[in-house]
């Protein structure tokens, strides 16, 4: 467990208060992960387990972190033969593949910008983030799609050199493995003017963007020491455990559950490199490798308390939590009648760690996401700037004023206007709304745009659909307001209904009465449209913009992000 050596005075905490107060990161100067982990386990436990990695055609593969530190050389010495040197830009669209680790910690070692992808991305997607970020190499697993998607993006995408393909030969893209094979397994640490530094750019996210172009989030070498909070705190990984985190590489929320975190902490990853989610699939594999803690968004939750949970062994799992969208109470209460577990909420974004979580100490709240994060000082704010009361809803945002957050990015990848909009009077602002219970929890609301005004109320569209998803005929749902004239916007729920249930009229009156006889009248859907999807953000979030947009009849100009509908 390395971890404990990047905190200062480190001690076992006792109480959440304890760890607020007193947990503090000491940075080392020029951190690398690669050479300062992955190569440190490699010499002191090179026999301990990294990396149990999966597919659909049960192929399996087993990595130690020797393995994972010769591995991750000998890509640094291909990348480098192919003209990669420190600050390029590489695009990784690698799904699950585990390729992607050797990638990664390779740029990590050159000190080149890893920049991952979803294989989700369209064309016009891949030709934009190339430009915007001066991609020099592409690197994609062997989907012929994927792979056509990428030349196709060549054609406007001039800082494109060199593509590379983890699969097969094909016309001009350089083939990984029969490359690698012939690569050296020696790289020694980069010094003088090739040396990483702390505040070199080591990643490079895309937001997933609910409207507009997607921002470009910058995360320094430091940044994966933020992630011992995520790991150890909120995951609760175990030594010489095995943790799932359910995300794509393509996501931020990858390097949250897969990597950076869970390493220092001494667990190993599971990777499962499923083509698509099928709620048994996955369950069985949890029972089959016994893995230990878990993290999932509540969407998958969602499906897989509508499993029969008592076919699977699921005596090894120990701990879980969620993230990435609001957690209904709901599916916390079904999944902890189910398995006996109670997921730990937490809330960050791309640009962050966890920022709030529930923690070691804290006993869960349905629905809430916790408390502050160690770390960060975390606030709710009226549009003036003043500290909202209790039960009161505001802006969630960091102050940055006195010291800077570990984990917190340092800003927008050249936009200086876009930055310093989100850094404005000592404030980091999120974006999104929430409020503090008399316990000091935090509850979410949903973004300043997505708020409906309805009759003088300020309605937050995740306490409707909290609501609606209680009700059995609703797999999915999404609340936004509609213009009207009379109370500026009436509440549109849109619904994808689970199997077995039909859209009617008698129906849509049995969810507006659900609705009406557990939460305040005003809050009433008035309009209901069942849809077969939503439209969703190829992270996955629902698009609600997409949604008021078409009732209303506009599309902005700059709304280019892909959706999947």
């Amino acid at each position: 467990m390395l971890y404990k050596e990047f905190v200062s005075n480190y001690r076992e905490y006792a109480s959440y208060e304890d760890l607020k107060e007193n947990f503090k990161i000491k940075i080392p100067e020029n951190f690398n992960f690669s050479y300062d982990v992955v190569d440190r386990y490699a010499k002191d436990d090179p026999g301990k387990r990294a990396m149990v990695w999966c597919d659909d055609t049960d192929d399996e593969k087993i990595f130690t972190f020797k393995d994972m530190s010769e591995m991750s050389m000998k890509t640094a010495n291909f990348l480098t033969a192919h003209g990669i040197r420190r600050g390029d830009a590489v695009m990784l669209i690698l799904r699950r593949r585990y390729e992607f680790w050797w990638f990664i910690l390779a740029l990590h070692r050159i000190g080149a910008i890893t920049v991952p992808a979803t294989d989700q991305l369209l064309g016009p997607d891949i030709e934009y983030r190339n430009n915007a970020a001066k991609i020099k190499m592409i690197v994609s697993f062997d989907d012929p799609e994927v792979q056509e998607k990428i030349e196709g993006s060549l054609g406007g995408s001039p800082t494109v050199q060199t593509l590379v393909t983890v699969g097969p030969d094909r016309k001009g893209w350089v083939n990984f493995h029969a490359e690698y094979e012939t690569c050296s397994g020696s790289f020694p640490r980069p010094s003088g003017d090739k040396a990483t530094h702390n505040e070199d750019i080591m990643l490079l996210y895309f937001t997933s963007g609910t409207s507009g172009y997607p921002k470009m989030v910058q995360h320094n070498f430091a940044y994966p020491l933020g992630h011992i909070v995520t790991a150890v705190y909120w995951q609760n990984v175990i030594d010489n455990g095995l943790h799932l985190t359910v995300a794509e590489t393509g996501w931020a929320k990858a390097v949250w559950g897969k990597l950076y975190g869970q390493w220092l902490a001494g667990s190993a990853v599971f990777t499962y490199d499923m083509i698509s989610f099928v709620p048994g699939k996955l369950l069985a594999r949890m029972a089959k490798y016994k893995v230990t803690t878990f993290c999932a968004p509540p969407t998958v939750y969602r499906y897989l308390i509508r499993q029969d949970l008592s076919k699977y062994d699921l005596s090894s799992l120990k701990y879980c939590v969620t993230a990435g969208e609001a957690l209904n109470p709901e599916v916390y209460n079904r999944f902890y009648e189910q398995t006996g577990h109670k997921m730990h909420e937490a809330y960050g974004q791309t640009e962050a760690t966890v920022i709030c979580g529930n923690f070691p100490g804290m006993e869960p709240k349905p629905g809430s996401m916790g408390k502050p994060a160690p770390g960060y000082d975390v606030d709710i704010v009226r549009p003036d700037g003043q500290k909202c009361a209790a039960g009161e809803n505001g802006e969630i945002v960091i102050h940055v004023d006195k010291s800077h957050p570990f984990g917190l990015f340092a800003g927008y990848y050249r936009d200086v206007s876009l930055t310093a909009a989100a850094f404005d009077s000592g404030l980091y602002h999120t974006g999104d709304v929430a409020y503090f219970d008399e316990d000091n929890y935090i509850w979410f609301v949903g973004r300043n745009d997505d708020i409906i005004k309805s009759s003088g109320y300020r309605i937050s569209p995740f306490e409707v659909e909290s609501i609606l998803q209680q009700h059995p005929a609703v797999l999915e749902c999404a609340v936004t307001g509609v213009e009207d004239k009379r109370r500026g916007q009436a509440i549109k729920a849109t619904i994808v209904l689970s199997p077995g249930y039909k859209p009617s009229r008698e129906l849509k009156t049995e969810l507006q009465e659900y609705v009406k006889n557990k939460t305040a009248p005003y809050k009433r859907p008035r309009i209901l449209e069942f849809v077969k999807e939503l439209p969703k953000t190829i992270s996955g979030k629902i698009r609600r913009v997409e949604i008021r947009e078409k009732d209303n009849g506009t599309v902005p100009e700059n709304s280019k992000e892909t959706t999947r509908v």
